[in-house]
């Protein structure tokens, strides 16, 4: 049973999984419970299996629409009764009720009275529900998926060459990837994959290279796969295109492959396959497109970065599209509107930045809000119409083509993803949403679980990851390969934001004067108080069943006990948050997930402790000095963010046995060693952030720095926790400096550790035992000089992928990474930074096969002999696709001239066309970098 469901069915499958529970657990054996709650089960189960049926369906009837509904609503208050009903049940066992006066006694009799009867008419509400559904017969007459006649893409394939803006750049790009030769790969196959967001203009840039190159080929061919391919009909229209005769429909697909290779076997053939969504149907195309060595090539567009990487995997190339810049996005707005490249109505220009700005460079939302202004010239039309970009234009008729091509996207979504995706839609646009932050809030609204040994939180890892594959989630911050700040497009929030209201998923509130947003009760809750002047009012709108809310801008002035159902709680955003608003917090029994972020936090609230259920608590940007000694009781508690310095009551973090993650535990003093070694005794500890803030003291004790070395060891003792899969240390801009020398010859047992990061000193040199770290992925090590044996234990470790180093300078003046085929053999970025000038740097023929980023930062003083006839074996590193190259001046940047500048510039000038010489013979014609720092 698929327990993650899609928005529509709000939240059948978390509520089955609990209901199951109840039933295997001594809650549910409780006097007139069991049965009730097994009738509820029975009853959703079968709700459930039709919502599921629903789920893909763009359009419903409105019986359909009114059925679905009723049983979300009726899904949501099951859930709120169960946990009511758990939470009352914990507490008994807990003896919070169990006093055996007679009052006490009879409010407990109560208590269970009510639960029940309330699961009971629940129980009558879902029977109803069902009867329902098989009285009118809902299912059968639920429509299929919509579909259209005409291909929303279509316009894209007949766009004439002159209305196009910013495509000859792209086009030349990918024709010399297909056109390129290098030694060996003349008559070899090349995919060229095209991947970005649905609206960017890939099927458009397609084509025109499509009609570029054709006619160098003895045969081409252009197809589409579309969402849900029909494999024959493809091969079919592949095959007509490369003159394949005798196809018939009749054919098996094993039959069908063996024409196109027997037809293919000699020719050279140019085939674009536009839209394709999943590796299944490219599997199916490559067996039939086979390498016939004749230096044939396929185009391929797709939406998903995942399937781009499966479909040039060999010796292939990705090519990511961007959106348009503000100066081609304001040509192509007013070329569509105008016909001409600029603006000629100056009382416009204001609401055209606003409109183009909302489009965020997206070719399809230009040319789809441009049209709606076609000898439009009142500037009252052109606001109505920038005020439109939102839920009234996703539902605008006029608009069509570009929503049904934004629903491809959402409805190829599985479930699961379809709910995380919406629940984006509590963000406001242009807002940077932290990854970390998402995820734990998935986790804490039952989006995501563990899975096959993933804990919850790498299975939102996994989540997010796709989203971002899939381009509807746009990376921001990118380190080691992994973005760790996400946005989403302006277009594409409108659109979600609208698919939530509808199904009364996430309720957004951002005017004084707003009224109720629906009949139904408030289930999600977001509040925009940023550019109001006075308080939202929240008039209106039944608030005891709201499960998240979040806060933007000033506080609500309504006191937390009135979100008496509240699971997440997100003040991440509130203004002017103050102690005093975090009154009767402990009344939120349900609270699951917690994050505040105010300077004016100085303290928890002292009964923070009574959050039994409270998960994730992120108090990492406050003024919080000191955690309360009832912490302890947080015994579900996953995930502690905190500020660097906060001080843990002692004998603490021993007993949170749940934990998870902890960021950051700051060590400040000697007399940490003990807190250290309890780091040990958490099993489910995966990932540990540590501060030292060790200050030179010049007291009888010497300086703390002394004690670091028996501190540092009591961390390591710790690593034998099996789970620990992130370990960082760093310090604070004022510690002392310090080394590991000492302690580095003792390894830790784990081999679980996939991230490891040490940045609060300098080490000699790389520990021998760091080959055996087989699982780790990303490291990042200061060491005072680099040797060729550093190198070598570091290109021991298999799984490696992201490796940064920095370093005063090398063994004898020189960095040279071996090219013995041997080592980094997993390695994709690599980032090396020397502090001191004179080291030359050279990657032998072998050496970093798999090597896509190199980033280089050095200082250019004296560098003239060792750098300026270098190019630093750049052209040994084949796969390469980015290098980044960073020159420290010598000089503070100063206005005036400097002659000395000039030296630098012409240092640069020297290096950079050498290494773009170099580059440009590469396959995969890497982008070149280069930053000058003062």
């Amino acid at each position: 049973m698929d327990l993650l469901v899609g928005v529509s069915t709000g939240v059948t499958g978390p509520l089955l999984s609990k209901l199951s529970m109840l039933l295997d657990q001594e809650y549910g054996k409780l006097k007139g419970v069991h049965k009730h709650i097994k009738s509820l089960r029975d009853e959703l189960t079968i709700m459930n299996a039709t919502l599921q049926m629903i789920a893909n369906s763009e359009e419903l009837n409105p019986q359909m629409k009114d059925w679905r509904d009723k049983v979300r609503e009726l899904a949501y208050d099951m859930e709120d009764c169960i946990d009511e009903f758990i939470t009352f049940v914990d507490h008994e066992h807990d003896g919070l009720m169990a006093s055996k006066g007679f009052f006490h006694k009879l409010k407990k009799v109560k208590a269970r009275y009510k639960i029940a009867s309330q699961i009971e008419e629940l129980k009558t509400c879902a029977v109803e529900v069902s009867k329902r559904q098989m009285r009118y017969n809902i299912v059968q007459s639920t429509p299929s998926s919509s579909t259209s006649s005409i291909d929303p893409r279509l316009p894209a394939l007949y766009e004439e060459v002159d209305r196009l803006v910013d495509i000859d750049g792209p086009k030349k790009h990918i024709i010399e990837c297909l056109t390129k030769f290098t030694e060996g790969s003349s008559t070899q196959l090349k995919v060229v994959s095209i991947v970005g967001c649905g609206g960017l203009g890939k099927t458009t840039l397609a084509k025109q290279v499509y009609q570029t190159i054709k006619s160098q080929s003895s045969c081409s061919a252009f197809v589409s796969v579309s969402r849900n391919p029909n494999m024959k009909k493809i091969l079919r229209n592949i095959a007509e295109g490369v003159g394949i005769i005798g196809y018939t429909t009749d054919d098996d697909i094993e039959q069908v492959i063996d024409k196109f290779r027997k037809h293919l076997q000699c020719k050279r053939y140019l085939v674009v396959i536009d839209d394709v969504w999943d590796t299944e149907a490219w599997k199916v195309i490559r067996l039939a497109l086979f390498d016939n060595r004749s230096g044939s090539r396929i185009v391929v567009t797709t939406r998903n970065a995942s399937v781009a990487s499966n479909c040039s995997s060999d010796g292939g190339y990705v090519y990511h599209m961007e959106p348009l810049c503000f100066a081609d996005s304001k040509r192509l707005f007013c070329k569509r509107a105008f016909g001409l490249e600029e603006l000629c109505y100056p009382h416009l220009k204001e609401v055209l930045y606003g409109i183009l700005e909302k489009c965020g460079g997206l070719p399809l939302a230009i040319t789809t809000v441009s049209s709606l202004l076609v000898d439009q010239r009142t500037k009252d039309e052109w606001e109505r119409v920038l005020t439109a970009i939102g839920s009234t234009l996703a539902n605008n008729p006029d608009v069509g083509n570009m929503t049904k091509i934004l629903s491809f996207s959402y409805f190829d979504l599985p479930h699961h993803l379809r709910t995380c995706f919406s629940y984006l839609s509590v963000f406001p646009e242009d807002c940077e949403i932290e990854k970390k932050h998402l995820i734990n809030r998935w986790i804490a609204e039952g989006f995501v679980h563990e899975e096959n040994g993933q804990s919850a939180y790498e299975a939102g890892e996994r989540y997010f990851s796709d989203l971002i594959n899939r381009s509807l989630i746009q990376p921001v911050d990118i380190k080691y390969g992994q973005a760790r700040v996400c946005r989403v497009h302006d277009i594409l929030l409108d659109f979600i934001t609208c698919k939530a209201a509808e199904v009364n998923f996430i309720t957004s509130v951002d005017s004084v004067d707003h009224g109720p947003v629906s009949d139904y009760k408030v289930r999600r809750l977001c509040v925009d108080n940023r550019n109001i002047q006075e308080n939202i009012l929240l008039r209106g709108l039944i608030l005891s069943h709201v499960r998240s809310l979040t806060i933007f801008g000033n506080f609500v002035q309504i006191p937390l006990s009135t979100f008496t159902a509240l699971r997440v709680l997100d003040l991440e955003y509130c203004q002017m948050l103050q102690d005093h608003h975090l009154a009767y917090i402990e009344k939120l029994f349900h609270l699951k997930y917690l994050k505040v972020n105010s300077n004016l936090i100085t303290e928890l609230p002292q009964k923070i402790g009574e959050l039994r259920y409270l998960e994730t608590l992120d108090i990492s940007r406050t003024g919080i000095a000191e955690l309360p000694p009832n912490i302890v009781r947080l015994q579900r508690l996953a995930r502690l963010y905190v500020c660097h310095r906060p001080i843990f009551p002692d004998g603490i973090i021993g007993q949170m046995q749940s934990l998870e993650e902890l960021d950051k535990f700051g060590v400040f003093s000697y007399k940490h060693e003990k807190p250290l070694k309890e780091f040990g005794q958490l099993t489910k500890l995966r990932s540990l952030t540590i501060r030292c803030d060790l200050h030179w003291s010049t007291d009888s004790e010497g300086s703390q720095a002394d004690d670091l070395d028996s501190c540092m060891e009591s961390l390591i003792s710790s690593c034998t926790v099996r789970n620990l899969r992130i370990l960082k240390l760093y310090n604070s801009p004022l510690s002392c400096p310090m080394s590991l020398d000492s302690w580095c010859s003792a390894a830790p047992t784990t081999n679980r550790l996939q991230k490891f990061h040490i940045t609060f000193c300098y080490i000699s040199k790389v520990p021998n035992w760091m080959s055996s770290l087989r699982n780790l992925k990303e490291l990042k090590l200061y060491i005072y000089s680099l040797s060729p044996e550093d190198f070598e234990i570091l290109g021991e470790m298999p799984s490696l992928i992201f490796l940064n180093l920095k370093t005063f300078y090398g063994t004898n003046g020189r960095i040279y990474v071996c090219g013995d085929n041997k080592g980094f053999s997993s390695l994709k970025c690599f980032s090396l930074d020397i502090i001191y000038s004179g080291t030359a740097v050279e990657f032998e023929a072998g050496s970093m096969p798999k090597l896509e980023h190199l980033k280089l930062e050095f200082p250019l003083i004296e560098m003239e002999s060792t750098m300026s006839a270098s190019e630093f074996g750049i052209r040994h590193l084949s796969n390469l696709t980015k290098v980044d190259l960073v020159f420290l001046s010598c000089f503070h940047y100063d206005s005036n001239y400097d002659p000395a500048a000039d030296k630098e510039d012409s240092i640069i000038k020297s290096v950079a066309t050498l290494i773009k010489a170099v580059a440009e013979a590469l396959p995969n014609n890497p982008t070149i970098k280069f930053e000058l720092r003062w």
